[in-house]
């Protein structure tokens, strides 16, 4: 075979395969769009029964409402995901370095002296926090004192988190306490007493136990109390103090429990953590605020899951009743299938009308119950209209709303699997004995 022989097969055989395309492709588009119109006709044509129509507005208002709800629902979660982050990360810091091993390391390692003056980072807050006994006029409690370096103050959100006095540490050379609320509520703390300290108590470090004297043991120390915050119960039983302070009164020098590190606005944290992780090596334990409340992070996931399936299941009783609806429309349109057979119209066509029929019913109300879902949450956010109860400046008082893309293509793929599922069962019911219709007719 020469060259030209060649080059003309491979034309001929370009053209026959392309030919072959179109057509294959002119079939398919005609196919649905055949489907598509005579679906859409069938919705707006007179029945001869009117319980179709009402079989079909009722499966429309179903899965409207269920839509409207499940994103609402999740939005609200969302809402709610962000008030009680925003409470955890006023007192969490972006990253936290810790010891792999032990309660305290040396923090005069040379790269940690060089994060000091890096210029991504915004406070590098040297921490050390051990518990202890703190006493307040005749009640004790136990708590974690957690003593905290200058850095710690830059965090301008800590007065939002202030239910009593001020986030003051250091003033005039005297040291002051932040105390939780938990541990508040149980001595009794009086902010507003400046006669009245707190006493808090704490082993000796290398001294063996006195039986003679047992206070000879422990190191008590004196210190006011200036203010009271409030976050989760986690955070409430821990008294702020300043790090000179709680070197004295543990008896450390030194060491520290951890360092707490926020950087400035652009820069991204997860980046310096990773970067942070490697240079310190496995002797250390770098973690992102989601690794330092992993359980916070499951809960609240887990939660919103689960609201998700159960409104979910509701949704999918509202979509199956378009087997019912598209059952009583095959009924009523019995001829019209056979005649349609007779003109040529395979199997394939009429089963996909209806499944067409039944997509376009329930992702019609799907669709208006997304907008109106999404409307609803705006004014919501806008003007507040249901509350919750009493507020503070980090619970506001109307239910919050945070809306995410991600939840509005959850919810619309939700409800295209589950009506594709629905409408390709009742669907096959078209085809079923359309011979014997032919006959009959």
């Amino acid at each position: 075979m020469d060259r030209w022989e060649i080059r003309h097969s491979y034309y001929f055989f370009h053209l026959t395969f392309s030919l072959l395309l179109f057509h294959l492709t002119f079939y398919l588009s005609l196919s649905v769009n055949t489907a598509f119109y005579i679906a859409k006709r069938y919705i707006f044509a007179k029945k001869s029964t009117n319980a179709i129509n009402i079989i079909s507005a009722i499966s429309v208002l179903g899965v409207f409402v269920g839509s409207a709800a499940l994103i609402i629902i999740l939005s609200v979660f969302n809402g709610f995901e962000e008030v009680v982050l925003k409470m955890f990360n006023t007192i969490t810091p972006q990253i936290l370095i810790a010891p792999a091993q032990g309660k305290t390391f040396d923090p005069g390692h040379p790269y940690l002296q060089h994060l000091k003056h890096e210029q991504k980072i915004f406070s590098y807050t040297e921490v050390l926090a051990e518990n202890a006994l703190v006493r307040y006029n005749n009640k004790q409690f136990p708590a974690l004192v957690k003593g905290v370096s200058s850095d710690f103050i830059k965090n301008k959100s800590l007065d939002t988190i202030m239910v009593e006095g001020k986030f003051v540490l250091e003033g005039g050379g005297n040291s002051y306490a932040v105390v939780g609320s938990a541990l508040q509520a149980y001595l009794g703390v009086n902010t507003s007493d400046p006669f009245v300290p707190l006493q808090i108590f704490s082993p000796r470090k290398g001294i063996q136990a006195n039986s003679l004297n047992p206070m000879d043991d422990f190191t008590v120390m004196n210190i006011p109390a200036s203010g009271v915050f409030e976050v989760q119960q986690d955070f409430d039983n821990i008294a702020v103090v300043p790090l000179r302070f709680a070197r004295a009164l543990l008896g450390e020098e030194k060491k520290v429990s951890s360092i707490e590190i926020n950087v400035k606005d652009g820069v991204d944290a997860e980046n310096l953590r990773r970067e942070i992780a490697e240079k310190l090596g496995t002797k250390f334990v770098v973690k992102n605020r989601e690794q330092q409340n992993q359980g916070l992070y499951n809960v609240l996931g887990s939660e919103k899951w689960m609201v998700y399936i159960i409104l979910t299941f509701i949704l999918i009783i509202a979509i199956f009743n378009i087997i019912g609806s598209l059952t009583m429309l095959v009924i009523d349109k019995l001829k019209d299938i056979s005649i349609l057979s007779s003109l040529g119209a395979g199997k394939q066509l009429i089963r996909r009308i209806f499944l067409v029929e039944g997509m376009m019913i329930t992702l019609t109300g799907c669709i208006f119950g997304l907008l109106i879902g999404f409307v609803f949450c705006l004014l919501q956010q806008r003007f507040g209209w249901f509350k919750m109860g009493e507020s503070n400046l980090l619970i506001p008082n109307a239910y919050p709303i945070a809306l995410k893309w991600k939840d509005f293509m959850l919810v619309f793929l939700t409800v295209s699997i589950f009506s594709f599922i629905a409408s390709a069962l009742a669907s096959n019911l078209s085809v079923k004995r359309i011979d014997r219709t032919n006959q009959d007719l």
